[in-house]
């Protein structure tokens, strides 16, 4: 689902339903409008995944937390940024320094009519694990992939051929004049090399750890559809999109 600003997604199957990343905070009414426009009901989610904690993923969180008891979920290395505990966000004052650009004033505009500033950490987060996600619908399986946050991830559904790359790759946004496979602004990053050097990895050939090569290798391999956290799907193999962040 396209927010005004950030995506979120729903992900069902047979067994039911989970959201990926839930909007800016003032992004909840259309959150809960896009689940109950495919005949759900929120109450319903099976889990709320959060590929890193911006405010403009976490936005819905903590409401859903509290209102519906949803089971809120991100990779061990990003929780306490979920629950607030750390701080890993873009600065007013890297914006400000920009600002004189029209995109970015517009932007900066969005985000405080989106009320990130007013953002609600969701202090009931817990840190997902294999198990956990496999009992999730599309079966999701976590590709650790720092550099945007320190616990930034994408998670590949296999049976969908599909991966949600959260921010670990765009393919649009609001401050960029280009469309199609890119990085974010580096100002975005806790560690803009280490994000480009995470994101290419998934060609799988620079993975490290056992488990994100593999993780790695079956998403290059099997992802088809690439669902972002900015700008809309792209519906191309991921080698393609991983070439393309380099031109």
């Amino acid at each position: 689902m396209e927010g005004p600003a950030s995506n979120w997604l729903i992900v069902r199957d047979d067994s039911g339903f989970m959201l990926i990343d839930g909007g800016y905070p003032a992004d909840r009414g259309l959150v809960l409008e896009s689940i109950r426009g495919l005949g759900l009901e929120p109450a319903d989610a099976k889990a709320m995944l959060i590929t890193h904690g911006h405010v403009d993923h976490t936005g819905s969180a903590a409401y859903f937390s509290r209102t519906f008891g949803t089971p809120i979920l991100c990779s061990p290395e990003e929780l306490a940024h979920v629950q607030g505990k750390e701080k890993h966000q873009v600065t007013l004052g890297q914006v400000l320094v920009r600002a004189w650009r029209p995109r970015v004033f517009r932007w900066m505009l969005h985000v405080i009519k989106a009320k990130a500033l007013q953002a609600e950490p969701a202090t009931s987060a817990g840190a997902w694990t294999v198990g956990a996600l496999r009992n999730l619908p599309g079966k999701p399986e976590a590709i650790l992939l720092p550099g945007h946050t320190p616990g930034n991830v994408a998670l590949l559904m296999p049976t969908a051929g599909a991966i949600a790359v959260g921010d670990t790759f765009v393919s649009g946004h609001p401050i960029s004049r280009r469309s199609g496979p890119q990085m974010l602004h580096k100002m975005y990053h806790t560690d803009a090399a280490g994000a480009l050097d995470s994101a290419l990895s998934l060609g799988a050939e620079q993975a490290t750890a056992q488990a994100t090569l593999q993780a790695a290798e079956k998403a290059t391999a099997q992802a088809t559809v690439i669902l972002p956290g900015h700008g809309p799907a792209l519906h191309m193999p991921l080698a393609e999109a991983l070439a393309a962040l380099q031109t």
